[in-house]
């Protein structure tokens, strides 16, 4: 009978690790490109209005902590909002498996025959299943309502954590220079570490696009340099006009 359930609890072609790796790398990209382009986009913004190193600094700090937490604070939101919608679809499973035994037995058994589990078989594996309780509840959350009871998404605060780092991977490089450098000296090399990093994260998504590596990683370094050039711009004509 075992051989029979891990046939069963099977899906042809699923790969769970490698799409929650993809998933991990994806956010880490995401998460990494969003402190990069924010941070930097402010950084030039208020050096372009003529702020002394120090200010610089200070406001890109700002902005780089405000940003991290921003992200982990929406991250914990996104993640224990989804916990909280399986716990109320789980709930709801579970009542339906007291309440309706019968036709949840059907629909266990069509799911097995739908991956070509002969009927017989599928009858079977279904009756052992919905024997327990908490293994019926387990299979019908995994295969009906496709998502897994235990891990329920993620711990929220472990997905906090990781979005409030990784915005900071992102974020430091612009803000870094005028820690040690004079104003000039600091803004360009602020610009030179940011388009190191905005090429790396560029061809990091070619892992999870079509586009090849050096394609990516230029396009991304393209956008990334005119979204502070912009600012730049912006924050030297208010500077001027408040000057």
């Amino acid at each position: 009978m075992s051989d029979l359930m891990a046939t069963a609890e099977r899906h042809p072609g699923d790969d769970h690790t490698g799409a929650g790796s993809a998933n991990a790398l994806r956010a880490g990209v995401l998460g990494a490109n969003d402190g990069l382009v924010s941070v930097l986009s402010l950084v030039m913004g208020v050096a372009g209005g003529g702020l002394a190193t120090g200010d610089i600094f200070i406001a890109g700090i700002a902005g780089l902590l405000a940003g991290a937490g921003s992200m982990a604070m929406g991250e914990w939101i996104s993640v224990q909002s989804a916990r909280e919608l399986f716990e109320l679809q789980l709930d709801e499973e579970r009542e339906e498996l007291r309440s309706q035994p019968e036709f949840e037995r059907q629909e266990l058994i069509d799911i097995f025959v739908e991956r070509g589990i002969a009927v017989e078989i599928a009858t079977s594996a279904a009756e052992s299943v919905l024997a327990d309780p908490d293994k019926a509840l387990e299979t019908m959350a995994r295969e009906e309502l496709g998502f897994d009871p235990v891990e329920m998404g993620g711990s929220p605060f472990r997905a906090a954590g990781a979005s409030f780092a990784l915005f900071l991977v992102g974020a430091t490089p612009p803000v870094l220079p005028f820690a040690f450098l004079s104003r000039s000296p600091a803004i360009y090399m602020s610009i030179a570490l940011s388009s190191i990093m905005l090429f790396a994260i560029g061809g990091a998504t070619s892992r999870f696009t079509r586009r090849g590596p050096f394609f990516s990683g230029l396009r991304q370094l393209v956008v990334g340099l005119a979204a502070a050039g912009v600012t730049f711009a912006i924050g030297s004509l208010l500077g001027t006009t408040v000057g």
